[in-house]
């Protein structure tokens, strides 16, 4: 009894609950080891059974058979991150055909639909047998890969298994830039020139200026300072042709305070800044995009990016993107306020001499 106690306390506890469910043990489940060796025992002893007559009718547990696969993951724009599986049917085929070297291929697709890959660019790398991961250096970012997995016999080449396409993101970002620029003057009595578009025109010229009058709509009685002064002037049928920033009646130089005998010494000065905002984003291409209720152009792969005035006060642009079929719907809206403490500018059409 004591040896048949000693040769169980030496099985796990999962080959001592087979046994005592092949026993007849109740509960087996829920009892310790201790517990679990002390029932085995007792039934092993009341059948005159051995123990290793026992063991040897038990079945061993199950192994889940592994197919041969493997994964490719790009890690960062040099570096890509390999795993795979290998059935035992295939290790035991590439032995008995003399492979002995584990390798994986990495091949350029890009572009390709056929399965193919571009010429020259194959890798081979050899891996240790006995492994299931391994990091590849990538020749070359922004370009579609696919990792084959296979063993080399001399010069054969033995392929088991491939891996999806995937992408190896770029080290710098694109230099392809899809904007919609309007062109502005910071000399008022220029006139304005036509927007230009790249790689989109949009039907309507004036899209980025009504949506500019969208956005400040609700906001435009708020204005304080010299912003109120020019918008009395445009609003009393001014049409001097001046811009809201610096160039109203009470710009440096627009009037004569000040001179009285003195002549002024002949040089003329002059300033002009001014600022934009860009609204840019991405959706379905097959969507209808509206900023303000304005529809807006989308590029080929469903971006979009707008430039229009940001000028003081605030602006609120409901961007809303509703699917082909009309049934989903997103939107955002983005809130932006810009302030002018000082503004001391002028055109240079309209630098005239100061004194000092």
């Amino acid at each position: 009894m004591t040896q048949a106690i000693t040769n169980l306390a030496r099985l796990t506890l999962r080959q001592l609950r087979q046994m005592a469910s092949d026993l007849g043990v109740t509960l087996y489940s829920r009892k310790s080891k201790q517990d679990l060796v002390s029932a085995i025992a007792e039934r092993q002893e009341r059948r005159g059974g051995d123990l290793k007559a026992i063991e040897a009718e038990l079945n061993p547990p199950a192994r889940p058979q592994a197919n041969t696969r493997v994964v490719f993951l790009p890690r960062d724009p040099q570096w890509a991150y390999v795993f795979w599986e290998l059935s035992d049917d295939d290790r035991r085929r590439a032995q008995s055909e003399g492979a002995s070297h584990l390798s994986l291929r990495l091949a350029d697709v890009t572009g390709l639909q056929d399965g193919s890959s571009h010429p020259h660019t194959l890798q081979e790398v050899p891996v240790d047998s006995h492994s299931t991961e391994w990091y590849l250096p990538v020749p070359l970012c922004d370009r579609d890969y696919r990792v084959e997995l296979g063993f080399r016999a001399g010069s054969q080449w033995m392929s088991l298994a491939f891996s999806s396409v995937a992408r190896v993101p770029a080290l710098h970002p694109s230099d392809q830039i899809l904007d919609q620029f309007v062109p502005f003057s910071l000399d008022a009595s220029a006139p304005a020139p036509q927007p230009v578009t790249t790689p989109i025109e949009p039907s309507d010229s004036g899209l980025h200026e009504r949506l500019y009058q969208s956005a400040t709509t609700h906001f435009r009685s708020r204005r304080v300072g010299s912003e109120v002064l020019h918008e009395l002037d445009s609003q009393s049928g001014d049409q001097r042709g001046l811009s809201d920033s610096g160039a109203g009646l009470w710009a440096s130089g627009r009037n004569e305070s000040g001179l009285g005998g003195v002549a002024p010494r002949q040089r003329s000065f002059w300033l002009v800044a001014d600022a934009e905002l860009i609204v840019y984003g991405a959706t379905d291409p097959s969507a209808r995009l509206t900023i303000g209720g304005e529809e807006v152009p989308l590029s080929s792969d469903g971006t979009f990016r707008i430039q229009v005035p940001f000028r003081d006060g605030e602006q609120a642009y409901p961007i809303e993107a509703t699917a082909a079929d009309g049934e989903q719907k997103r939107n955002i809206t983005l809130n932006f306020e810009r302030v002018t403490p000082e503004d001391n500018s002028n055109p240079a059409s309209e630098a005239k001499a100061e004194w000092f």
